[in-house]
């Protein structure tokens, strides 16, 4: 074989192999082609170069060139077609799995707080009006901060009130009360204080319509020079009449709370029959909705502060409760079972 008729045949086959990958389609074929034509074992081009021995020696040169640059352009035409199809197989996928953005989207719920985060929300509103700043504390405390810092001894009568439901052997509790926060505010900041703790408490209860083992909170502590009853009384009538109405009547009525002397009962006229008397308020035309009372000596004492000089007043609300009171719920173990239908209605 000479020169000139391997450098035809290599033409030929540069022609050849051009024209079949233009024509190709899909990777498949494309990745066949190459394993014919430029394959290193049995590829045609291969072939041909096997050729090249039985050529003169100053030939071989000038036909090695040929064979480069035939592969070269071979092999970019098949580069080229193999970026073609991949970006076919891409628009075919996108054509096929793209959404339509003219098509309506699916809806999104519109979720609303629920109705005991909106309550807390409400009271903090209501008395950081009055420079009340909201703490938190752990849901876990011990004997200690729970009852004893709170002049509830390990004997006192007052325990029967708590069914407690203890963690550990060391005295380890689910708190009964957010009351323990009191001690601990005490403890952080340094009179004049103005405290709102509301939080989860959990005593072990049958759960009924008007008691459940887990339920919310809210304390309020104020601690200040010539703190009174006064005080106490008027911060809650505002509180009071900010939650069910200006008109609203209220009252105090003696209560016993260990950690407050003297204590009291805070009462609003009946939501329900405007204080004529029904069933929901025993005929009294009266509802209590938190008990309160000016801090206990020793109470302040165990937080820190000197009774002689500082005087506080303390409260606590269940905010079941009082939620209850304002959009007229019967059973509060509807603020606990997700009900959509429930929820949907304070949107």
């Amino acid at each position: 074989m000479d020169r000139e008729t391997l450098t035809a045949q290599l033409r030929a086959f540069r022609d050849e192999a051009l024209r079949e990958l233009a024509a190709a389609r899909g990777e498949d074929a494309l990745e066949a082609l190459d394993v014919h034509y430029l394959g290193r074992r049995g590829g045609v081009l291969s072939g041909l170069m096997r050729g090249i021995g039985a050529l003169p020696a100053e030939d071989r040169p000038a036909v090695g060139a040929v064979v480069n640059e035939i592969r070269s352009e071979v092999e970019g035409a098949l580069a080229a077609a193999r970026a073609a199809a991949r970006a076919d197989a891409l628009a075919v996928r996108l054509d096929h799995e793209g959404e339509d953005m003219t098509a309506p989207g699916r809806p999104i719920a519109r979720g609303v707080p629920h109705p005991i985060v909106e309550t807390v929300a409400r009271i903090a509103e209501v008395f950081g009006q009055f420079g009340f700043v909201t703490y938190e504390g752990p849901e876990v405390e011990s004997d200690i901060t729970n009852f004893q810092m709170l002049n509830i001894p390990p004997d006192h009568p007052a325990r029967d009130l708590w069914d407690t439901l203890y963690v550990d052997l060391d005295g380890g509790l689910l708190r009964t009360h957010t009351s323990p926060g009191q001690i601990r505010v005490m403890h952080a900041e340094q009179p004049p204080i103005r405290a709102l703790l509301p939080g989860r408490c959990f005593r072990y209860e049958a759960v009924d319509a008007s008691h459940a083992s887990e339920f919310f909170q809210v304390e309020g502590l104020m601690v200040d020079e010539g703190t009174s009853m006064a005080d106490l009384r008027g911060q809650l009538d505002e509180f009071g009449h900010a939650m069910f109405g200006r008109g609203r009547a209220t009252r105090f009525r003696p209560g016993y709370y260990p950690f407050t002397e003297p204590s009291v009962a805070f009462d609003i006229g009946c939501v329900m029959c405007d204080g004529s008397g029904c069933p929901a308020c025993s005929r009294t035309g009266w509802m209590t909705i938190l008990g309160a009372g000016m801090v206990h000596p020793v109470v302040l004492q165990y937080g820190g502060i000197d009774p002689e000089r500082y005087q506080g007043f303390a409260f606590g609300m269940g905010v079941e409760r009082i939620a209850m009171l304002r959009h007229g719920i019967g059973d509060l173990r509807l603020f606990l079972e997700n009900d959509l239908r429930f929820l949907e209605q304070f949107r």
